[in-house]
């Protein structure tokens, strides 16, 4: 391979063929521009104002009237006038003198918001209430199920304020957020927004949660515990709470003595209550438990106290009764007496079962 020569460049040309510098071959004159259009050497350029002596600047070429700089129109400075000009622009055609001063460190008047701000659109409205979507929204209204003030509407932007009754499926919505709170509830708590015998309630086990008002669904006894939902939102509580859709439970009971086998198989083909038949889905005993005084038990059944009753019934006494499961919500990582927020798979979830 041949050895690059010392001052040979990167494209093998020797430094003896090298384009000569300006400065190389004597010569002081710029050459001519090779990528000016016109072709005109360096010395045939247009010379500038200062190398030919002339102080005024000539005529404007991109001027339409054609007139030369010494004709234009004077400056206000340099005519020696002060005051400023009539406007133009003003209307009135008031001189600037005259014209009202201005007061300035004043603030303005407080504006009084219009009531037409408040409004806010009817599909806006239901998904804000966790009905449903804005799109699945119009579909309700065009269907003609929503109602403002007792009126049917079907007109989509539609808009109500504040102080408007929307109805869905005879039920009043509200604006508020949704909020949904589950409760691992301890022992000792009745399950009620208000208790006239001034006993704790569960209320004040969530106290702090949220600022909407949320209610609690269903119900546990005073000495039941386990999981407890509170929402602001009266569709899901309504669903949650009907016997048509069969909300699942399951509780861990604990007996003050040990079931027998017919006992068992008694509640699994299920027990005529005062109030009708009672069946559960599901009864077990607690496996790695010595004794047969633990079960697990797992009906849909909404009645009052049914999982009390059904051993009563049996003159069995409960010791320890908790909800460990409702509606595929569980007490995974939720002490007892505390308290958190549903996640968006979890609401998504409940809406979901009650559809």
């Amino acid at each position: 391979m041949e050895k690059r020569r010392p001052g040979q460049g990167g494209r093998g040309k020797p430094e003896g063929i090298r384009r000569p510098r300006k400065d190389d071959i004597g010569r002081t004159e710029r050459p001519e521009r090779r990528d000016k259009p016109e072709g005109k050497p360096w010395a045939e350029r247009r010379p500038r104002r200062e190398d030919t002596g002339k102080t005024e600047r000539p005529e404007r070429r991109d001027k339409p009237e054609g007139k030369p700089w010494a004709e234009r129109r004077p400056r206000r400075e340099d005519t020696g006038k002060t005051e400023r000009p009539e406007r133009r622009d003003k209307p009135e055609g008031k001189p600037w003198e005259e014209r009202k001063p201005k007061e300035y460190g004043k603030s303005k008047p407080y504006k009084k918001e219009s009531p037409k701000e408040d409004l806010i659109r009817l599909n806006k409205y239901i998904s804000n209430s966790g009905v449903c979507s804005r799109r699945e929204a119009d579909k309700l209204i065009l269907a003609g199920v929503v109602r403002v003030n007792g009126k049917v509407v079907t007109e989509l932007g539609s808009k109500v304020s504040p102080g408007d009754k929307v109805q869905y499926e005879e039920q009043t919505i509200s604006k508020e957020r949704t909020k949904y709170i589950l409760l691992n509830k301890p022992k000792g708590y009745i399950t009620t927004v208000d208790d006239p015998e001034k006993r704790k309630t569960v209320m004040s086990l969530i106290e702090g949660a949220c600022k909407e008002r949320v209610y609690p669904v269903g119900r546990l006894d005073r000495n039941t515990t386990g999981l407890l939902l509170f929402t602001n939102d009266g569709n899901i509580a309504k669903k949650l709470t009907h016997p048509k859709y069969g909300i699942k439970k399951i509780y861990h009971v604990e007996l003050e003595k040990s079931l027998t086998k017919t006992d068992l198989d008694k509640i699994r083909e299920g027990l005529d209550l005062e109030d009708g038949m009672v069946e559960v889905d599901k009864i077990e005993y607690i496996e790695g438990t010595k004794s047969k005084k633990e079960l697990g038990v797992e009906l849909h059944s909404g009645k009052n106290r049914v999982i009390r009753r059904i051993f009563e019934h049996l003159d069995y006494k409960i010791t320890r009764l908790d909800r460990v499961y409702y509606a595929g919500l569980t007490k995974k990582n939720l002490p007892r007496g505390h308290w958190r927020i549903l996640d968006e798979h979890e609401v998504n979830m409940l809406k979901m079962i009650s559809s």
